[in-house]
């Protein structure tokens, strides 16, 4: 049986619930999994098939005496495998001295994490984000002799890109969550082998449910939702500034945000200076299981990031047959077609968000019009995109597929081409203009 070390940063996460399918899919295929979290524990239980209790993750935090003692001696007779990473810490890059700091803090934690898997008779470590969790989890699996895989998304590897080259160059392979994602890779880590990184979209559950037609109720205002951590690259401050546009141009609307996280400080001195508090409220955090009353109430569900892989609630949303605006960064245009599976503005442009709003709300308005004939459409279409390319059943299985293949090939020198053929994901299909029709809907999920 095959044993694999998973480590997250923070887990569980309600925000990060991939990371639950892909270790259950994992396991239901006889794989001995080891759930870590670099960070501790802070629920008792997550939402998995395996109701897997707080006992079973294993943590990095808090410390242990007897495993630092272990991981000391660890150090100390297999310390000569992480040396080239202590010089390319110390003495190699151009990162600055606290990033260097914290690097060896780092290399210190995973240590830590190789003494805590020692017994275990681990084969292969995987992380998801590059951020210090994949610095961890490469030292460990060098004290260990192992191999490691990761994970990346979107910031970890587009604006946060620490030591990334050295974690490209000792990952056994590495998967992307996007074509995009790949593509930027391979141009700024030119090094790279190409078959080293593949692609695996994420997906989310699509519920099954008849839409009805777009008819927002004139006598209310547009109810605007956004969803995503407080955090400055999320960038929920453009979006108050947007609401404050719009409610200079007398447009009727609320927006909610739903979330937490350090922005919140700052959002809430900008709704007062921009005296929004009628118009936008901050929700905090709401619990996984309230969004979908969130997401049936909104009539466009907005992002505003500067900075994504392909973000769950846009594929949420759109399961649910949600008008969606976002940016037009990174992956999001492989989900979020423009005119056909949702609406796109220019990255930071304040002026071209408010005049898609004002679009999106004449059409609703329409009553019938062209304009929301084109709404429902669409709405059929972001549906069916998620349906068919963002599957969450269907792309955890496609991810396992790939994951085991490198696997076992990774352990294997003669590899068949075969197995070749196999490590690379098909790129997600077009959709013909037929499969946004309402029977298209129809399919099961």
């Amino acid at each position: 049986m095959q044993t694999v070390a998973y480590l997250t940063n923070q887990f569980p996460a309600d925000v990060e619930p991939y990371v639950s399918s892909e270790i259950d899919e994992l396991r239901e295929r006889g794989v001995n999994v080891i759930a870590g979290s670099a960070r501790a524990v802070r629920v008792r239980q997550f939402n998995s098939n395996n109701e897997s209790s707080e006992s079973e993750i294993l943590s990095l935090q808090p410390l242990q005496i007897r495993i630092l003692l272990q991981a000391l001696v660890l150090v100390l007779r297999r310390g000569q495998k992480i040396s080239d990473l202590l010089v390319r810490v110390l003495w190699r890059g151009n990162e600055p001295l606290r990033q260097r700091l914290k690097a060896l803090v780092h290399t210190a934690l995973g240590a830590y994490y190789a003494a805590q898997l020692a017994p275990r008779k681990v084969n292969q470590i995987h992380v998801h984000h590059g951020y210090f969790s994949s610095w961890v989890a490469m030292v460990a699996a060098r004290l260990l002799g192992i191999t490691y895989s990761l994970t990346l998304h979107g910031s970890d590897l587009l604006l946060e890109v620490g030591y990334l080259d050295t974690k490209l160059h000792n990952c056994s392979f590495c998967i992307a969550i996007s074509d995009y994602n790949q593509q930027h890779l391979l141009e700024r880590f030119p090094q790279i082998d190409p078959a080293k990184v593949l692609v695996c979209r994420l997906g989310v559950d699509v519920p099954k449910l008849i839409l009805s037609r777009y008819a927002a109720d004139k006598t209310k205002p547009l109810s605007l939702l956004a969803v995503g951590r407080l955090q400055p690259v999320k960038d929920h401050a453009f979006l108050v500034q947007a609401c404050a546009r719009l409610r200079d141009t007398g447009f009727d609307f609320h927006c909610r945000i739903a979330g937490e996280g350090p922005e919140r400080p700052r959002l809430e001195s900008l709704i007062h200076e921009n005296q929004l508090k009628e118009q936008v409220h901050l929700l905090g955090h709401v619990d996984p299981r309230e969004m979908d009353s969130l997401y049936q109430q909104a009539d466009v569900v907005v992002l505003t990031s500067r900075s994504e892989g392909i973000p769950l609630v846009l594929m949420e949303a759109m399961a649910r047959g949600k008008v969606v605006l976002a940016p037009a960064i990174t992956g999001i245009p492989e989900i979020v077609i423009p005119e056909k599976t949702g609406f796109l503005f220019a990255p930071g442009d304040v002026s071209d968000f408010v005049v898609k709003i004002v679009f999106i709300q004449r059409g609703g308005h329409a009553g019938g019009g062209i304009a929301a004939n084109h709404l429902d459409w669409m709405r059929h279409a972001a549906r069916t995109q998620v349906l068919h390319n963002f599957n969450r059943k269907e792309n955890v299985t496609r991810f396992a597929d790939q994951f085991l293949q490198r696997l076992d090939s990774d352990h294997d020198l003669q590899t068949s081409p075969i197995q070749q053929s196999l490590k690379r994901m098909p790129p997600a299909r077009a959709l013909p203009d037929e499969d946004f029709s309402a029977q298209a809907l129809e399919r099961p999920a």
